[in-house]
């Protein structure tokens, strides 16, 4: 399997761009928050890749980072989500949104990307539960997760806990971060 792909970007044409490695040019079809993070033609890029083979087919797909790869892996895995779906979701949304989204069971937020109804959005919910990690949310937002595990201990659900830190200011204390999840718990 292509894992990597490391050369010069020689087209840029949404949602496919060309990757030269060593006079070799790969197509990838890239979800759009790849495309949007990508240099100028003629520059240096590494995408991280996953290829799937079909009876009629070999598809390359290319990611800026490893969470959204496993993101994507994620979602193909789900029936009836086939890899177009899968880029449409990382498209509209973040690795960070998706995974808020399914923690608190936003299926609105699904709802508002192109070709993804009620029901599609439900499974999707429902089937990711758990399998994108809060870490992921928690690390790639900067969210206090110190709080998040100390309000989970203190008996709150991750739900809960996850809405808490929401609105916290960046740069409090572990402590003050917990007083202050508190206090907004207590208000709700």
């Amino acid at each position: 399997m292509i894992g990597r792909i490391k050369g010069r970007l020689e087209a840029k044409h949404p949602p496919q761009v060309l990757v030269d490695v060593g006079g070799i040019a790969y197509e990838l079809d890239v979800p759009m928050s790849t495309f949007y993070g990508l240099p100028a033609v003629g520059d240096a890029v590494t995408l991280f890749t996953n290829l799937i083979v079909k009876e009629d087919s070999h598809t390359l797909y290319g990611f800026a980072t490893l969470e959204e790869r496993a993101a994507f892996r994620q979602l193909i895995r789900i029936s009836g989500v086939g890899p177009r779906t899968a880029l449409a979701v990382l498209s509209g949304l973040s690795v960070a949104d998706l995974a808020e989204a399914v923690t608190l069971q936003e299926a609105g937020r699904l709802t508002k990307i192109p070709g993804i109804g009620k029901k599609t959005a439900e499974r999707l919910l429902l089937e990711l539960k758990g399998k994108l990690a809060p870490a992921e949310l928690a690390s790639s937002k900067e969210k206090p997760s110190d709080v998040v595990n100390a309000l989970l201990g203190l008996g709150y659900n991750e739900k809960e806990a996850l809405l808490a830190v929401k609105g916290l200011q960046p740069g409090l204390s572990v402590a003050e971060g917990i007083r202050a999840a508190l206090k907004a718990l207590a208000k709700s």
